[in-house]
């Protein structure tokens, strides 16, 4: 009993980090295929299709007799959903990373959990006690990750030197963050910041959505489907003097298509949809730091980017800022609604076969505490709440 109960609470954790070494990978070739002329608005309609291709199937098979009705405000928040993220946080994301560098764009999207507890807490989906010290490393790590990402922009500093990278010439071209031009740089720094916000409006928006449509799969293969359309509307427009650009071949751009569509997009979306609905968005976004440190080594070694003084430190400062604003969340008692916890069990009835998820969610008391219903229909997390008699969270 005791390692069942270890192994559901290592799971979520498990995945998170599993999920951003695959961020970290398609960073680095999506720049790769960037640099060598790509699109990036074609880049972001053949990722959605490949991962609406993949997805569907299970989509259709596992939730066939679990699916909830589409209705209008539903198939209105999938919308919402689809222009957050495939649509503008990937071309932003991208436009900026070519401007910038993979090393400094994964750094700086690290301002993603701060910004996303900051939307969870106007929407009142988190709650703070200024008198709670959970709560105060809550804002002081929110405040350390936004001065982090300043610094970042603001300092560059001398070209820091591992041992991968001694005796490596950099080009202006490759030398991202100091190698590019000021204006491209501040052009792209901006692209990403933008980003970064809209991919913690999706975070927030589908923890919300997931309460009342929880089909993590559908959702995920709605999510793609509509963001191959709109995307594809947009990359008509913007490459329509350009038609070569809608051609690839079978090489990195093929491989970057086809990576970032199913790791990035079709079980990126189905995995964080999961542990955002038991754990909260701030939670899914907490993991961050990993990517960076993978996606830094990785581009210093494959792309030659340079790494300046300027990023370490910054990202140092942003690593303390979200670690401290994981020890505040750790004080959360997340519970998922009554609603939610039918249909998980619901899903695996009849064959149907549904979800797994990645904790366990039935056996865990309410008391009359954790997790309540705010006029939005999201979680208010509540970092006073005692935890039950019995110790779990």
């Amino acid at each position: 009993m005791g390692v069942s109960r270890v192994m559901n609470d290592v799971k979520p954790y498990l995945a998170m980090i599993l999920l951003q070494v695959g961020f970290a990978g398609m960073y680095v070739v999506a720049v790769a295929s960037l640099k060598r002329g790509m699109s990036h608005f074609v880049l972001v309609v053949y990722r959605n299709l490949f991962a609406t291709a993949v997805m569907a199937p299970f989509a259709l098979w596992f939730e066939r007799r679990v699916r909830p009705r589409m209705t209008l405000v539903i198939f209105l928040k999938i919308m919402g959903l689809a222009l957050l993220e495939p649509v503008l946080d990937q071309n932003l994301y991208y436009m900026g990373a070519n401007l910038t560098s993979a090393g400094f764009a994964s750094a700086l999207i690290n301002v993603l959990p701060a910004v996303t507890f900051v939307m969870a807490l106007v929407l009142r989906m988190e709650r703070v006690r200024l008198r709670s010290v959970h709560s105060q490393a809550k804002i002081a790590g929110t405040l350390f990750t936004v001065a982090g990402a300043v610094l970042m922009v603001l300092y560059h500093g001398p070209v820091v030197q591992f041992p991968w990278t001694k005796g490596q010439h950099h080009d202006g071209a490759s030398g991202g963050a100091g190698g590019a031009a000021g204006g491209g740089f501040l052009q792209g720094t901006i692209f990403i910041v933008v980003a970064c916000v809209c991919w913690s409006g999706f975070f927030v928006l589908q923890s919300n959505t997931l309460q009342s449509y929880p089909a993590e799969l559908s959702l995920t293969t709605l999510i793609c489907l509509m963001g191959s359309v709109m995307s594809g509307a947009v990359a008509l427009v913007a490459e329509r003097h350009n038609t070569r650009a809608w051609l690839i071949g079978f090489d990195t751009r093929l491989f970057t298509c086809v990576y970032a569509g199913i790791v990035c997009s079709g079980v990126a979306y189905y995995v964080q949809g999961i542990v955002s609905r038991q754990r909260g968005p701030v939670f899914v976004t907490a993991f961050n730091p990993l990517c960076m440190i993978i996606t830094a080594i990785m581009g210093s070694i494959i792309l030659k980017e340079e790494i300046r003084l300027g990023s370490v430190i910054g990202a140092v400062i942003i690593v303390v800022g979200l670690y401290a604003l994981i020890w505040g969340k750790s004080a959360d008692n997340v519970n998922p609604p009554a609603s939610d916890a039918g249909a998980a069990a619901g899903s695996n009835k009849g064959g149907a076969g549904g979800e797994l998820p990645l904790t366990t969610t039935g056996a865990v008391p309410n008391g009359g505490h954790g997790s309540k219903h705010g006029a939005n229909g999201g979680h208010v997390f509540d970092v006073e709440t005692p935890p039950p008699a019995n110790g779990h969270y």
